[in-house]
């Protein structure tokens, strides 16, 4: 199959990993970068008109949209694959020659955060939409949706695994991912009590002023092999989630066991049925049982080591890579 994958192209992006997944699992895959349009190079004329503006700068989509249409004529794709393009012009991705036009995303569709109303207006169009979140297959359907394929996200090889470690000590307790309101002040209780033996990284962390003075490390974000390299570091890292998108389960559900590090997350269903709870991975309910696990931790690393190491096979065992969910997308399409 012959595909065009429209979607942010720079290293560590979900994007790029499922573009490579496509790959992998056989077909032939020409990439455009979005990333021009999502995130533009701070305080460039784009970044500036999109924080005046909210809405995209004009001339970059039309920009984009011209190397779409000219990637379309020279390469004649079977499918169009749109990685939450809801920002770009709906109706000429959907005017792209191709036989198939699909739209992915991985946040809640539910959420006004991960939508436009120009996608809205054109969302019946798509020939499928694949989402992430359970919950938002019935949604679509209510929508109008023509056809809806869920798959759960995944972990990318080539990115997250075991890694050695690049320092003699261990912080007892990590999170990587972005400051949220949602998940701060959970955070900032565990770097005053932890102190030292705390690992935040991500954006936004540096700018929480409650955590300056903790003694916690924290840095800007890492991706990619960096991301397993900081996985690496830490005895327990924190699987949270975004309540904005109702998650039951992350990108980092399969990330943090694909790099070896001991999955300590949310209990939810999904989490549940994809890790065994206290043998593959430690799920907690609410602070207080969190508290307990990182005692558990600092007291018997040795045990916390062998439930990572049973994670770790569980999820690099279980069919959870890019290129698994490229191939249950393309059974999907028939």
């Amino acid at each position: 199959m012959k595909m065009l994958f429209v979607g942010d192209d720079w290293v560590g992006s979900n994007a790029r990993s499922l573009a490579d997944g496509f790959r992998q699992a056989g077909h032939e895959v020409v990439v455009i970068d979005t990333t021009p349009v999502t995130l533009p190079a701070r305080l460039s004329p784009p970044w500036v008109y999109t924080k005046v503006a909210k809405q995209r700068a004009p001339w970059n989509v039309a920009a984009l949209h011209r190397d779409i249409d000219s990637a379309a004529a020279a390469f004649a794709p079977d499918v169009l694959f749109a990685f939450k393009a809801v920002h770009l012009d709906q109706q000429r991705l959907l005017d792209t020659p191709a036989r198939l036009h699909v739209h992915y995303s991985p946040d809640d569709v539910s959420n006004p955060y991960n939508t436009s109303p120009a996608y809205l207006a054109h969302e019946s169009r798509w020939d499928l939409i694949v989402t992430t979140k359970q919950h938002n297959v019935e949604e679509l359907r209510a929508r109008g949706a023509r056809a809806v394929k869920f798959v759960r996200s995944a972990y990318d090889p080539a990115l997250h695994h075991l890694t050695a470690r690049r320092r003699a000590r261990r912080f007892l307790v990590g999170f990587i991912g972005a400051v949220r309101p949602d998940r701060e002040d959970l955070l900032v209780a565990l770097a005053r009590k932890h102190h030292g033996d705390m690992l935040l990284r991500g954006p936004g962390w540096r700018r929480v002023r409650a955590l300056w003075q903790t003694g916690a490390q924290v840095g800007g974000a890492v991706y990619g092999e960096h991301f397993s390299a900081a996985v690496a570091a830490v005895t327990a890292n924190l699987v949270l989630l975004n309540s904005d998108n109702r998650d039951t389960h992350t990108c980092r559900t399969f990330e943090v066991p694909a790099a070896g590090g001991l999955f300590v997350g949310e209990r939810t269903a999904e989490h549940a049925e994809l890790l065994q709870d206290e043998d593959e991975c430690l799920l907690f309910s609410d602070h207080d049982e969190l508290h307990e696990i990182l005692a558990r931790c600092a007291a018997h690393p040795e045990q916390a080591a062998k439930v990572a190491e049973a994670g770790y096979r569980r999820i690099t065992g279980g069919g959870h890579r890019y290129a698994d969910r490229a191939r249950e997308i393309t059974t999907a399409l028939g």
